[in-house]
């Protein structure tokens, strides 16, 4: 089972290398990993996926909280969240009767056409990890040139959040 995992942890340099560390040292794979800065200075945030069972999660959880420079950790439920993934996507459209294929399918997804040439089309596309999949899956047979993926990205639904400063119920 795939356990998306939210951490808020000081903005410092090798916070990030002592988190992967952990990883490293306990065996445990990441699948996905997204960093930013929060709406609190001096915080960011890691959206990190990993696969295993509940003990697993239970394992992580335990290991992530105590090291230092993590504040708060946190499981996200898919059915309590918004995921989302952004992708860019380069696409051979040599001829006109394959860049209008290639526009077809971009338009049936929402996507957007961010860059174009005589042979290349450079796709930006943002949904679930399903999503993305299934829109690469259909450019595929116009030959894929690169595809570059930002790795998953969640928030909890409603008014549950992480906040350092705001105590707010969970």
């Amino acid at each position: 089972m795939r356990h998306t995992i939210a951490v808020l942890v000081k903005d410092y340099p090798g916070v990030l290398a002592k988190v992967a560390s952990l990883f490293t040292r306990r065996g445990f794979n990441i699948e996905s990993l997204a960093v930013g800065h929060t709406e609190e200075t001096g915080i960011s945030r890691m959206t990190i996926v990993v696969e295993g069972d509940e003990r697993v999660l239970e394992q992580i959880t335990k290991q992530l909280n105590k090291l230092i420079d993590v504040i708060k950790v946190r499981d996200i439920r898919p059915q309590n969240s918004v995921e989302r993934e952004l992708a860019l996507i380069k696409v051979n459209c040599n001829s006109l009767p394959v860049r209008s294929e290639v526009i077809q399918t971009v338009d049936i997804f929402r996507a957007k056409i961010v860059d174009v040439n005589n042979q290349i089309m450079t796709i930006e596309t943002t949904g679930t990890e399903d999503k993305v999949n299934a829109l690469i899956e259909l450019l595929r047979p116009f030959g894929l040139k690169e595809v570059v993926r930002t790795g998953k990205i969640a928030l909890s639904r409603g008014s549950k959040y992480i906040s350092t400063l705001k105590n707010q119920a969970e």
